[in-house]
């Protein structure tokens, strides 16, 4: 058994249910729009947005039917997302599996995104769920709002780590932070409870985010290739650090290499070097576990209980995670 297998093992078979539930809430009469949804819960990840959705939900309450429904209503918009930005990157996979628009191009991929986006909205306002309804859409603002405000920074490569963390967290964490306040709220918790679990989301979101920028300048057997986002061009809390610490020639040598050299294995792994050797992977490695504890002094402020434990697994595996 897997650690992800281990951890998810308390809520096992209401993970089972969701996954029926979920299937069955995006049902469609077109042939081909059923035969892409079906190519969409058949590559599905790891399941851990279900999963801090239904531990929240436990842990402030227990598990009820609005909990399924705001589990569904997390994936239906974030998958709505995801396949709206394969086709805004131009990104020809996802998992190792092809993208919807690379099978089905453009125009099919942005209206099956808009249609999961209306599936997600109605299974709320069917059911009268309109609390999870304002949590899940206040992410999807976020996310889309961190998205530009990152391709707007990125141009300039001029990013502040206070600019970074404000990106990071409207794209990532913001997410994970609807997962645990919609968790929450469908168990009947009060306001101040949902107000710290959205934040102990947050704070997890930008550790996982964290931890995935260090990937980037990891050794040969993580799971994700070295220097994906320094040949993106994206700006990373390691490179960030690293940039500030160096003195002007140096910084300018290195932007110019991200810019108009990020093609080259040779010029990425001298980046790569570069923050490596300017303490770029130590300071994020410090912030990260700064970002856990503040989660985990936010759920320790609930009661010990399996499901407290099970949370706190769930954030070591974010943090601890291969890749």
């Amino acid at each position: 058994m897997s650690g992800l297998d281990a951890i998810k093992a308390p809520i096992d078979t209401e993970l089972e249910l969701f996954e029926q539930k979920f299937r069955q809430s995006m049902k469609s009469a077109v042939p081909l729009l059923d035969r892409i949804t079906h190519y969409v819960i058949k590559r599905k990840g790891k399941q851990m947005r279900p999963m801090f959705v239904f531990f929240s939900a436990r842990l402030c309450g227990g598990i009820v039917e609005a909990t399924h429904r705001g589990a569904a209503l997390v994936e239906l918009l974030h998958t709505a997302t995801l396949v709206h930005d394969d086709v805004v990157d131009n990104a020809y996979e996802r998992r190792g599996f092809f993208s919807i628009n690379a099978l089905w191009k453009n125009k099919i991929a942005v209206l099956v995104g808009d249609y999961l986006l209306a599936r997600g909205l109605l299974l709320s306002l069917d059911n009268d769920d309109f609390k999870l309804l304002k949590i899940v859409s206040e992410a999807v603002k976020q996310m889309s709002e961190g998205e530009l405000l990152q391709v707007e920074k990125a141009r300039r490569m001029d990013i502040s780590e206070e600019i970074y963390f404000e990106v990071i967290r409207q794209k990532t964490a913001s997410l994970i932070a609807s997962c645990c306040a919609c968790g929450a709220a469908s168990a009947g918790a009060s306001e101040e409870d949902i107000r710290r679990m959205r934040l102990f989301g947050e704070k997890v979101g930008m550790a996982f985010q964290i931890k995935d920028d260090l990937f980037d300048f990891g050794t040969d057997d993580v799971g994700k290739p070295r220097g994906i986002d320094i040949r993106e061009k994206k700006i990373t809390l390691p490179l960030i650090y690293s940039l500030n610490q160096a003195n002007k020639s140096t910084r300018k040598r290195i932007i110019h290499l991200v810019k108009n050299h990020a093609e080259d294995s040779a010029k990425v792994q001298e980046v790569i070097d570069f923050v490596r050797q300017t303490g770029g992977l130590q300071h994020a490695d410090e912030v990260m576990n700064r970002f856990q504890n503040e989660a985990f002094e936010l759920l320790h402020a609930f009661p010990p209980s399996e499901h407290r434990d099970s949370l706190e697994q769930l954030v070591r595996y974010t943090t601890e995670r291969a890749k």
